[in-house]
């Protein structure tokens, strides 16, 4: 389950071992007074900045600002695949407490939430996807013998990994035969298809699972305006709760006409939903002018902020989005504002729709404060890794 390399010890610089006990499972490079220059995804005895004791083990990155990730603080705990299969199976296990028949597309291995640093995988029915976090994790894992585990142990016929980096090949089939059409699965209940080979992420968005199904239950009888919809899981959902019409506003035609399709696979009245293949900033700002509202406005956007250096345009950019989305949102209307940008946190997201609503000259009353679910777990001690959020205010 991974590729042994020799071990090398880094030592500390920095009085972190309460940190890294409690569960946080990154060490930045300069917090370590050593930085080999080694073969990326190495084993790595990790000693503290004293004394020289052992605190864990992990894999180091030469090249990366995260240098090394933590794979155990068990005192000697050896990393092989033991280790491994102990972790995935208890990842599995916990999967199939809450993800049932209703449901084929979830997440089943979620990196550090799972004690599997920079290991993600998810399941689309009799698919799975692999994805590696950075050229390290590339370097530990034996992406082969996983995606073997995962057929013995998951009705799985085909696993993909897809690339991180774009200098490499996009998708390579590790097992099964390449799918030459979108993958079906069930979210919920609900018929969806997945790309998972030139799709973004793994080919869905599943993290927004949970949020899909709160705005279902909250669209009866609404006129509701999707704002970067991409291919319409918010749009099903709310058709599916019986609004009153339903708009899905992208700028990828593409995805547009795939939005289209799963309204139509849901069995749903065509003439209740329309698609828009326009700028989001734009077609919220040409409306505000011209006075037209929605009873549900929902706000989805890529991440606006994937550096810490894009952290004060990404903020310009929230508060722009969401005070254009307060202005078409009706009076005593829902607006949801979400973001998956890790370098902004729930409070701060929040401080953001604050001063949103203000400089659109609303107000508002938080009813629902929401973020990943159960399949995107996340060590509690690295709040960076609960990167989605997703607030829901009414508007006054």
């Amino acid at each position: 389950m991974i590729q042994v390399k020799k071990s090398i010890k880094l030592q500390l610089s920095k009085n972190l071992v309460k940190k890294i006990k409690q569960g946080h499972s990154w060490v930045y490079r300069q917090a370590l007074r050593n930085t080999p220059n080694v073969e990326p995804g190495t084993q790595a005895i990790l000693l503290d900045n004293r004394g020289g004791r052992e605190v864990a083990r992990g894999f180091y990155s030469p090249n990366s600002p995260i240098a090394l990730r933590i794979c155990t603080t068990n005192m000697g705990e050896e990393i092989n695949s033991n280790w491994a299969i102990r972790n995935m199976t208890h990842a599995l296990n916990g999967r199939e407490a809450f993800i049932d028949s209703n449901t084929s597309g979830y997440r089943l291995f979620n990196g550090e939430g799972d004690q599997l640093p920079g290991l993600v995988c998810d399941v689309y029915g009799e698919h799975a996807v692999i994805k590696l976090d950075g050229e390290a994790a590339e370097g530990f894992w034996d992406v082969g013998a996983i995606a073997g585990w995962i057929v013995e142990n998951l009705k799985i016929k085909t696993v993909i990994q897809k690339f991180r980096n774009p200098e490499k090949e996009k998708t390579k089939v590790l097992i099964g035969v390449e799918p030459k059409s979108p993958i079906s699965f069930k979210e919920n209940g609900v018929q969806f298809t997945a790309d998972i080979l030139k799709g973004q992420k793994t080919g869905f968005f599943l993290d927004q699972r949970d949020n899909r199904l709160r705005i279902q239950r909250i669209s009866k009888n609404k006129s509701v305006l999707n704002v970067f919809g991409y291919t319409g899981g918010f749009s099903v959902f709310a058709g599916l709760g019986n609004a009153k019409h339903v708009i899905t506003l992208d700028l990828a035609k593409p995805a547009l006409e795939l939005a289209n399709q799963h309204w139509e696979l849901n069995g749903l009245d065509s003439s209740k939903h329309k698609i828009i293949a326009a700028d989001a900033f734009e077609f919220l700002d040409e409306n505000m002018k011209k006075g037209n509202k929605w009873d549900l406005v929902i706000l989805d956007p890529p991440s606006f902020a994937p550096s810490e250096e894009s952290l004060p345009k990404a903020i310009l950019a929230y508060t722009k989005l969401i005070s254009l989305g307060a202005q078409v949102t009706e009076k005593n209307g829902l607006l949801a504002a979400a973001s998956c940008s890790s370098h902004i946190g729930q409070e701060q997201f929040l401080e953001i729709c604050a001063e949103s609503i203000s400089k659109a000259r609303r107000k508002a009353t938080v009813i629902g404060v929401h973020g990943q679910p159960m399949d995107h777990p996340s060590p509690l001690i690295m709040p960076e890794l609960r990167y989605l959020k997703f607030i829901l205010m009414k508007l006054n």
